[in-house]
């Protein structure tokens, strides 16, 4: 755990204002829930992501959905790539999504694009990628949006096929059914 230096006081609601750098940096925004945690006399915040305590499951469903479609396969929460399978995995675990993808997520629409046909391949992560075409189908279960199923391409020239699509519908939908 990291030092801030900063130091708040209660009111008389028992509420705290969490700095508005600390909530820029941990991507944390109005209306988020957050998990709080005790040990002794210590008090933690994290923010929850309901998908996260799926995580097991998300990993043999990203194994699964890589031997489907023969794509990258990616589960993400709202914020972090949660699970993948494929080649390139490892560069995508753990990160942090990136703004676009944020974007996409919040639209709560599918988003399809392939550079062979001129179209924008979204950045999964805050890092550099080198996709060739993307499948991104958010996650959502009782209005929210808890995060994405995203089925990726590195080969010059992919063009995702319908089977793709209604493949990481499916399992968006699956994933979804187990918050409801």
């Amino acid at each position: 755990m990291k030092a801030t230096g900063i130091v708040r006081r209660i009111d008389e609601l028992g509420r705290v204002v969490i700095p508005k750098e600390i909530r820029r940096t941990l991507r944390i925004r109005e209306g988020d829930p957050l998990e709080l945690f005790t040990d002794r006399d210590e008090l933690m915040l994290k923010k929850y992501s309901p998908i996260a305590s799926v995580e097991r499951f998300a990993e043999g469903t990203v194994k699964s959905l890589n031997e489907q479609s023969g794509l990258i396969s990616v589960i993400t929460d709202a914020d972090v790539v949660l699970a993948a399978a494929g080649p390139g995995k490892k560069g995508l675990v753990g990160k942090t999504v990136s703004e676009k993808m944020t974007e996409i997520m919040q639209s709560r629409r599918s988003y399809l694009a392939s550079k062979a046909e001129s179209g924008e391949v979204v950045p999964v992560t805050t890092e550099e990628e080198a996709f060739t075409a993307e499948v991104i189908v958010p996650i959502v279960a009782g209005g929210d949006c808890l995060g994405a199923v995203i089925l990726l391409s590195n080969e010059e020239g992919f063009i995702p096929e319908a089977h793709a699509v209604k493949l990481a519908r499916l399992t968006a939908d699956i994933i979804a059914n187990q918050f409801e």
